[in-house]
């Protein structure tokens, strides 16, 4: 078993004392400088990692918030004269011979008379969210690390993803709704990975696997409060939903603004000292606050050369880069794959033949063991292996949902479960290799180009289910073959298990380059 302690941080080993120049063999390094003052988990900590995970649980409801919005009601026959029955196609009878079950208000499909319309135009304004994450990722993700900062990021992503879906209430048509989930989506595009970024930024390394899953648990928690909301609110329009979850957003928002503090990792690496000593005596614990006075006194650091005038620096460094884009392709395939399964499974529970309210509770059920197995166990599962299980069990899963049979249906919430929850146990892990993989310069844009990929999968769920509303269940078929397919990349990444952060490009460029010394002095 590979020991849990790095190599590189071990500074009496060979490799250590021949890689390390002269000059810096004494001076502490930023990362052992900052687990020396905050390596202990306190209740600052605490309470700063559940203030930025919250943002998690905004973002499940904004993702998942279509399931009920946008879906297709149910119906029955007003009369039976014209050969109206329950398996009848309603746009092939007349208008008087059936009618919705709830008011048509209840659902966009009957308050804009979209029942007949094609699966393109039913499944735009879940894919206009999509899309508007896929762009937003592309524009906003360097910003949480060139100029804006992890907390700035959080909060004005919060607040733009709530006032639109605030706006959304006001909605006249679908082009206008669509038009609106697609600012939604641009908004919310970055909050998931900022606030990852910033919670593992804010501890030491022993609590950096668990204080992320903290996310992971308040996404779920904000996924299983929608159809608790639509539940409550069943009868009422589909507008009200986005009452419910816009309004509380703006406040979070608000709250983050005034008392989250930044990362001290990234503003050591902007070259802001003091506000980062700062940020590090508010939450270090009090026996420990006093290594401030000295521990950065001489600290080896060098800074990394920025492009402030260009946004898109860090994209550009890890492009340039042959390791760093070695890392970066696979990571982003396998995203791909998980996302179709992760945001197109959920949107096609309508498609089952099981109750809608009960099922999407079931799904967001499942993302609880998931988290919890990633807390449990993060700190001792091998990140590669792990990725390459998950996606391959929720490929057969899912493949299996899309099996005909009487025998299948009855089997199929089941398996659609299982496959979820291996797609969700994927995500996670995913997610935190992504953090370990890359440097602190480039994390939250490494992350949330990682995340887009994963909502550049979800793009193609909306328009795959709209199409199985007639054709039946196919759609879990085609996300079954992606994911299995997209996951085996992974065993193309290293594994960083028990690894130590690094802070610059070409801290982690040393770093990889001794590894694979090491490794051909075993080799030969």
């Amino acid at each position: 078993m590979a020991d849990s302690t790095p190599l590189l941080s071990q500074p009496n080993s060979a490799e250590s004392q021949s890689t390390t120049p002269p000059l810096e063999k004494h001076r502490p390094s930023l990362d052992s400088s900052i687990e020396q003052c905050i390596g202990v988990f306190g209740w600052a900590q605490f309470f700063q990692t559940l203030l930025v995970s919250l943002a998690w649980l905004f973002d499940a409801q904004q993702t998942f918030i279509s399931v009920f919005t946008d879906a297709y009601p149910t119906w029955h026959c007003t009369t039976h004269q014209h050969g109206c029955d329950s398996v009848s196609n309603i746009c092939y009878l007349p208008k008087n011979s059936w009618a919705w079950d709830w008011p048509s208000y209840t659902s966009i499909i009957s308050e804009w008379k979209l029942e007949c319309s094609s699966s393109i135009i039913t499944g735009l304004p879940a894919s206009s969210f999509f899309m508007g994450c896929l762009v937003g990722g592309f524009v906003l993700a360097t910003l949480a690390d060139s100029s804006l900062g992890r907390k700035n990021m959080i909060f004005l992503s919060c607040l733009t993803m709530s006032l639109s879906s605030l706006l959304t209430v006001f909605s006249t048509n679908i082009w206008v709704y669509s038009a609106l989930r697609l600012v939604c989506g641009f908004g919310r595009a970055t909050i998931g990975t900022s606030a990852l970024v910033l919670t593992a930024e804010l501890v030491g390394k022993r609590w950096r696997g668990q204080v992320g899953v903290i996310g992971f648990f308040c996404f779920t928690i904000g996924f299983l409060s929608l159809p608790a909301i639509a539940y409550l609110n069943r009868g009422s329009s589909w507008r009200s939903l986005y009452l419910w979850t816009s309004i509380p957003g703006i406040f979070y928002s608000m709250l983050v603004h005034f008392f989250v503090r930044e990362s001290p990792r990234w503003l050591f690496v902007r070259g802001r000292k003091e506000e980062a000593v700062a940020t590090l005596k508010s939450i270090a614990t009090p026996s420990h606050s006093s290594c401030l006075t000295w521990s950065f006194s001489e600290v080896s650091f060098q800074e990394e050369r920025w492009n402030n005038g260009n946004v898109f620096s860090t994209i550009k460094m890890l492009v340039q880069k042959r390791w760093a884009f070695r890392r970066l392709l696979p990571v982003l395939v396998i995203g791909f794959g998980v996302g179709m399964v992760y945001y197109g499974m959920p949107l096609g529970l309508g498609n089952l033949s099981f109750n809608l309210y009960l099922s999407v509770t079931l799904n967001a059920l499942a993302e609880i063991p998931s988290s919890l197995i990633t807390m449990l166990l993060i700190g001792k599962l091998n990140r590669k292996f792990s990725v390459l299980a998950f996606t391959t069990l929720s490929g057969i899963f899912s493949i299996m949902c899309a099996l005909k049979g009487e025998v299948w249906t009855r089997l199929q919430i089941g398996l659609e479960l299982v496959s979820f929850f291996s797609a969700c146990t994927a995500f996670d892990i995913l997610l935190i290799f992504t953090i370990e993989l890359f440097p602190t310069s480039v994390r939250n844009t490494a992350a949330s180009l990682v995340r887009q990929a994963v909502v550049f999968g979800g793009v193609f769920g909306p328009i795959l289910v709209a199409a199985d509303r007639r054709d039946g269940i196919s759609s879990y078929g085609v996300f079954g073959l992606v994911i299995g397919c997209c996951g085996l990349f992974a065993v193309c990444l290293p594994e960083t298990r028990g690894r130590a952060l690094c802070d610059t490009m070409d801290e982690e460029e040393h770093k990889e380059k001794a590894i694979c010394d090491g490794e051909g002095d075993v080799l030969a």
